[in-house]
């Protein structure tokens, strides 16, 4: 590890409303400082942003945020620092090398969830939360294919399988064979030197997909509303032009991020897991990510499910185990162990 690009500490004094009082009463105005931090590094390469309240601990430094560089100097804000005292902080380069087809997702705040009046809309997509992802991540352009599949098992346990194409997304898989994929291709790549030790190839969190799917867009698909479903054949692979079959990755158009089939061609697991209730904090959460029940989620669209299984925002649950030919998975390279 070494430490590359310049940092800068930044405050910013922002005022805060005027309260309504009597005319003998004269106005307050409340003023609360913001660290934030101006840094240029090296573009595509990726920083932990490592904080410490105490200089003279050598070991006291922890991780508040994970993100890569883009050209110019970069400005981030720390909506995780204390009132009151001092935080100090450093950016520390991390040597990641992901497999093939893997596409940078910076971090952010997005709105997860659709409104009450979004059409198709299930209760358990509600209330609205605006959740922030402080850490950035790598996500897998593609749906894992059976080829990716049988070179790290050495099994594809696909329905659709042809011998001559093993490009199409793998499925057959329960959330537990998903994981042991992951778990396995963490540790091939950590023995080929390309992935630290700090951080996993793993199942994206539900949050991580949702922020992925809608790539920056609030509409019901990530190219837009589409109320009668006249564009979405040219995103995803559903009931009506699937040929009841799924098809090889990659053949429809991407999202605003360049992450395929995001919509269709086969559902995919997601960390999370479920109590069967389903709903929202509402309010606002930061790196949110659900840890108890007896089910799992998987999200997106898959080639037998009808238009509004598509959307961004439709989200369901079952049994870690279950194993089905429209039930796939999507890679993720983030930090953690």
């Amino acid at each position: 590890m070494k430490l590359r690009p310049t940092c800068l500490l930044a405050l910013v004094a922002l005022a805060g409303s005027i309260q309504a009082v009597h005319a003998q009463v004269p106005p307050t105005v409340e003023i609360a400082t913001y660290a934030g931090l101006s840094f240029t590094g090296t573009t595509g390469s990726w920083y932990n942003i490592e904080a410490t309240t105490d200089l003279s601990q050598a070991g006291g430094w922890d991780v508040v945020a994970t993100l890569t560089v883009n050209p110019g100097p970069y400005l981030w804000f720390d909506a995780t620092a204390p009132v009151a005292g001092k935080r100090f902080y450093r950016f520390v380069e991390v040597p990641v090398q992901p497999v093939p087809n893997m596409v940078a997702i910076s971090p952010g705040t997005f709105v997860m969830g659709s409104p009450v009046e979004e059409v198709g809309r299930s209760s358990n997509e509600g209330p609205q939360t605006q959740v922030t992802l402080t850490k950035g991540f790598y996500m897998g352009k593609y749906e894992v294919t059976q080829a990716e599949y049988l070179a790290v098992t050495g099994t594809n346990p696909s329905n659709f399988q042809s011998p001559v194409d093993t490009s199409r997304p793998v499925e057959m898989v329960s959330w537990n064979d998903a994981v042991a994929y992951c778990n396995t291709l963490t540790i091939t790549e950590r023995i080929a030197g390309r992935c630290p030790a700090t951080w996993s190839y793993r199942l994206p969190t539900e949050a991580e997909w949702e922020y992925a799917c809608r790539a920056g867009t609030t509409t019901r698909f990530s190219y837009g509303e589409d109320p009668v479903y006249a564009l979405l054949t040219n995103y995803a692979w559903y009931d009506e032009n699937s040929g009841s079959m799924t098809h090889s990755v990659g053949q429809k158009l991407a999202n605003g991020w360049g992450l395929f089939d995001m919509h269709g061609n086969v559902h995919e697991w997601v960390q999370d897991s479920s109590d069967g209730s389903g709903s929202y904090p509402g309010g606002s959460t930061t790196d949110p990510l659900v840890t108890t029940g007896d089910f799992r989620r998987f999200r997106g669209g898959d080639w037998r499910g009808g238009v509004v299984l598509a959307r961004c925002a439709r989200r369901v649950y079952h049994n870690s185990t279950l194993t089905v030919d429209l039930l796939g998975f999507r890679l993720v390279l983030a930090p953690g162990q």
